[in-house]
């Protein structure tokens, strides 16, 4: 019996690993035009990191990583998101010492243990993005503008870009208070996780779906009500410039996000067109994230999506077209073949040679399901002659070339 995939997940062919390419592709052109450079961090971290930089009361912590010992019995986890991981390489690399403002991104396989769903896999892939050492809120800016340039860049329309400012320490405890003392009212009304979040983590009560159009959530404080003058000073710098670059945004009182290290702006950009999980990227500001995990206080800001929830919204992609298959008609072709085929690849040209020694019918066969624009036939005249068949398997014409002319009849192409 055969053994099967674990559900959530995923095999990628074809057309979804060219989607996947893509997406890798265009955010490292993009991302490095505007200053950012790439690390590679590991899939895999202590747990502590993520208790003390996610936040022990939030669900990714309680619920959904993938944690178990190692041999001495320390805990560690398969990654459920990136930040975390990259301010900890940020930190073991000292890069503060070395420059005052570093722009980096990654991407790769997250893992949290959830049910599947429709663009929700429990392996899933992020591109994370994050500027470390300033609190300009130019920096908001620019990396909202980023983050839209991309997914412009990747063909994608009909999306909306949701913002928030989650105050800082000294203005956030008064909004937790009254929401707290607001949202007890309607207490038997929430439903089971909100009940739960609304003592643990009240902020993330604004965040629910189930909940959103309740009266609890509809009549709930604002946080524009309780900013203190640095963080309103700092959302309206953000919002103007926004305005000034002609992105547009709505003001959304319940965003929140979902990591307890978020504070004064954060946003997501959301498409209605994916079901239920609407948004495909999001992040924030999160100024005391690198003190907490034992680095220098140091601001910072990131911002991730997820690479199948976009795919969800981009057309498969048509594999880029195979120029040639060669066949060899008989086995005293095989090593003139393999030559040639080499000396093709050499000079740019891309394809493939039949393995087997096959009739010319299962030959152009297999030919034709290579979907190579021609196809190279060696036989034994052709050996004598020093020559090659080639059709043209879109136009259905044939001619015989010499050799050494192949390159050259294979690059002119129409």
């Amino acid at each position: 019996m055969s053994i099967s995939r674990i559900n959530g997940f995923a095999d990628l062919f074809d057309g979804d690993a060219a989607v996947f390419e893509l997406m890798e592709s265009t955010c490292r052109s993009m991302f490095t035009r505007y200053g950012f450079r790439e690390v590679r961090v590991p899939v895999m971290e202590y747990t502590e990191l993520f208790a003390r930089g996610i936040g022990t009361e939030t669900d990714v912590v309680q619920k959904e990583m993938y944690t178990f010992p190692d041999a001495h019995g320390k805990l560690q986890s398969l990654r459920p998101e990136a930040t975390a991981g990259v301010m900890r390489a940020y930190i073991n690399a000292s890069l503060h010492a070395r420059e005052s403002v570093s722009k980096l991104f990654t991407y790769g396989p997250m893992f949290r243990c959830e049910r599947p769903q429709k663009g929700r896999m429990r392996q899933f892939h992020q591109i994370d993005c994050e500027i470390v050492g300033t609190p300009e809120p130019t920096a908001d800016a620019e990396l909202i503008l980023l983050v839209t340039d991309y997914l412009k860049a990747l063909g994608l329309s009909g999306l909306s870009l949701h913002l928030n400012s989650l105050g800082c320490p000294e203005c956030r405890p008064k909004f937790r208070m009254a929401l707290i003392e607001h949202l007890q009212k309607y207490e038997a009304d929430l439903c089971e996780d909100c009940q739960r979040r609304l003592h643990t983590n009240p902020l993330r009560v604004l965040d629910c779906k189930r909940d959103h159009d309740s009266e609890a959530l509809q009549t709930a404080p604002v946080i524009a009500d309780f900013m203190c003058p640095d963080c309103r000073s700092h959302y309206e710098t953000v919002t103007a410039l926004l305005h000034d670059s002609n992105i547009e945004y709505v003001q959304d009182n319940c965003l929140v996000r979902g990591l307890d290290y978020y504070c004064r702006t954060t946003f997501e950009v959301r498409s209605d067109a994916i079901g239920a999980q609407t948004a495909v990227a999001g992040g924030g500001r999160y100024d005391g994230l690198i003190k907490n995990l034992g680095g220098p206080n140091l601001p910072g800001i990131g911002f991730a999506c997820g690479m199948e929830r976009l795919a969800l919204l981009m057309s498969k992609r048509d594999l880029p077209r195979k120029d040639f298959y060669l066949i060899c008609l008989d086995k005293e072709c095989i090593p003139s073949g393999f030559a040639i085929a080499a000396d093709l690849r050499r000079n740019g040209l891309s394809g493939e040679m039949g393995y087997a020694v096959q009739g010319m019918k299962s030959s152009m066969r297999q030919a034709g399901k290579s979907g190579a624009r021609y196809t190279i036939i060696l036989g034994s005249d052709e050996m004598a002659r020093q020559t090659a068949a080639v059709k043209d398997m879109d136009a259905g014409t044939q001619q015989e070339v010499a050799q050494d002319k192949l390159v050259t009849v294979l690059t002119i192409k129409d």
